[in-house]
């Protein structure tokens, strides 16, 4: 074997075990659903409960940024040929994502039997409930992959989770509006150049609502239905999500309504945060016709750090994601060409609900994307 034939042979090597090594990091995207009761156990064990109740907010947007800095960038991309085939037909991955759907829902009947069971007080229960929330934030996230999919078992888990979470809406909005849409004036999800998040977010609740019930009804329409009907499955989302108040309202009276309700709210906020900085001030450029240019890895936002990349299932690569859809999360891949974000998203989103300090760190780089296109700024 010659030189050349050698050293290819050893990176081929290299990089299955590299691949390796990062199927199995993806276990790390289930430790959110572990955070709660580890925290609660560390909590009762030192008589400091109330404090730990606060731990997953701390660990998400404190811990994790700090390893995402010390662990660095992950820039290893899947052999189109070679590797995304067996990628995409194993089973680990799948199963992954469906187990985080059911073991949010076991999490979420637990999280309220702690609380019911007295042990925090005001300031620690709302720690508490915050803490759940944000683990159906990172949930969303799950949902997210699941409904691009095209088997009826992922889709259907993956409106299962949003119901949980009081916002199937998304499920319907995501495919439909969003991603036709994506980076116009247009799209809901889509942040504008120096719009703040406080700005942002009303707008998103409001519109992610509206749009999926008319993209459903139009759906409806073109097959002779009408939008009140049982083919409606924003009706069947929402019922879910209905039903689970009912139970938790019934079991445990105003404190399991508030429980579910202000936990679904931390949830679909840190989701649209999200959207805030998925697409900041990046647009699509109107053609000649009329119509926009096609979606590419340049209308979206990347960051390629890797813990927040297997934490969040490659949520992360979502220039990749935008420009392809249907890529599965193991095999979406970084592009150079896509802007970059200076940090993860645990840290982007903090510095997202600081305005003045994100558009001081985020506007200079919108601006430097844009030079000599500056009227794309007021798009």
């Amino acid at each position: 074997m010659n030189t050349s034939h050698l050293s290819i042979s050893r990176e081929a090597t290299r990089r299955r075990i590299l691949l390796t090594l990062k199927k199995y990091s993806y276990l790390i995207a289930m430790l959110p659903l572990a955070l709660p009761p580890l925290l609660l156990a560390a909590g009762q064990a030192t008589s400091l409960e109330n404090l730990f109740a606060w731990g997953v907010p701390v660990v998400v947007f404190g811990i994790i940024p700090v390893l995402d800095l010390l662990l660095g960038k992950d820039a290893l991309n899947p052999d189109e040929e070679v590797d995304v085939p067996k990628m995409n037909s194993e089973a680990f991955y799948r199963v992954i994502t469906l187990g985080w759907v059911a073991g949010y829902a076991v999490l979420l009947v637990w999280g309220m039997l702690e609380l019911a069971s007295g042990q925090f007080s005001a300031i620690g229960g709302i720690g508490w409930v915050i803490s759940i929330g944000i683990v159906g934030g990172l949930g969303i996230n799950v949902a997210h992959e699941l409904i691009h999919k095209d088997g009826k078992l992922e889709t259907r888990a993956g409106g299962f989770l949003l119901s949980l979470v009081c916002y199937a809406g998304f499920k319907v909005e995501h495919l439909r509006g969003h991603h036709v849409h994506v980076s116009t004036p247009g799209d809901a999800s889509s942040s504008r150049y120096n719009q703040s998040l406080y700005n942002f977010l009303p707008q998103a609740y409001l519109r992610n609502f509206l749009n999926a019930w008319k993209l459903e009804a139009q759906r409806l329409e073109r097959k002779g239905e009408k939008a009140f009907s049982w083919r409606n499955e924003l009706i069947w989302w929402y019922s879910i999500s209905a039903l689970v108040f009912i139970a938790f309202t019934v079991a445990f009276g105003w404190l399991g309504a508030a429980f579910f309700l202000v936990q679904s709210f931390v949830a679909f906020t840190l989701l649209e945060i999200v959207n805030y900085l998925e697409h900041y001030g990046l647009h699509r450029r109107k053609l000649d016709n009329g119509r926009y240019e096609r979606t590419t890895p340049e209308h979206s936002w990347n960051s390629n750090y890797f813990l927040t990349n297997v934490f969040l299932f490659h949520l992360q690569r979502h220039s990749d994601h935008h420009a392809y859809a249907k890529r599965r999360y193991q095999v979406l891949r970084h592009h150079d060409i896509a802007p970059q974000l200076p940090a993860g998203y645990a840290a982007m989103i903090v510095l997202a609900t600081i305005p003045p300090l994100w558009k001081r760190i985020m506007n200079p780089r919108v601006e430097a994307y844009y030079r000599g296109e500056e009227h794309q700024l007021a798009s």
